[in-house]
């Protein structure tokens, strides 16, 4: 692809290293918004840069927040006993939505995948086990995606916990095997969280 300007080509390969973002697609994002008023850009830019510097992660289950304690961890209408286990912050909004689960989450930040070279130590797993040893969970529930690499952080955990006081179950298989939890309709996804089963029983049917 050539380029007529090299500020527009550094634009262009900058946009294209987002996900799902290729050339054309960032060279089509560049052009738009070269075409909008200066104020919309600045406040884009404003934007990001807050998100960059400001942006928090909760104390308690390492979501996105505003503040130190997310909305949901410091609602008194929350069971604090019941904890669902989920890969990152879309994971959260999908359950939300469902308006069917009325406990905490744990977000991991990810799934171990040694291709991508993402192991246990790289993930938020030692301050779960940690707050299970605590006494303070009574069930979690292991809401990532049925693939292997969720699959298999759902095993860590579980080895991990192995022989301590907590109920460990996983959401039903009405997600099918290898779906993205955050592309799943609400209707299925709050079935599978309210529907959920022992997470020894899925080892068993696996």
């Amino acid at each position: 692809m050539e380029f007529s300007s090299k500020l527009l080509e550094n634009a262009v390969r900058e946009m294209s290293q987002l996900p799902g973002i290729g050339k054309r697609t960032a060279l089509r994002l560049v052009l738009h918004l070269l075409k909008q008023p200066e104020s919309q850009t600045r406040q884009l830019t404003a934007a990001l840069n807050s998100l960059k510097e400001e942006v928090k992660f909760c104390r308690n289950c390492h979501n996105i927040s505003d503040v130190s304690l997310c909305e949901i961890c410091a609602s008194p209408k929350r069971e604090k006993e019941l904890v669902c286990v989920v890969e990152d912050i879309r994971d959260v909004m999908a359950i939300e939505n469902t308006s069917q689960y009325k406990g905490l989450y744990h977000v991991l930040g990810g799934k171990i995948s040694p291709m991508e070279g993402i192991g246990p130590q790289d993930l938020t797993i030692a301050s779960l086990v940690d707050k299970v040893r605590q006494g303070e969970i009574s069930e979690l529930i292991f809401a990532l995606s049925s693939t292997m690499e969720g699959d298999t952080t759902n095993f860590y955990i579980y080895k991990q916990l192995e022989g301590l006081e907590v109920k460990m179950s996983t959401i039903a298989r009405g997600i099918a095997v290898g779906d993205e939890l955050e592309y799943a309709d609400e209707v299925t996804l709050g079935r599978s969280i309210l529907n959920r089963i022992p997470f020894e029983g899925s080892l068993k049917s696996s």
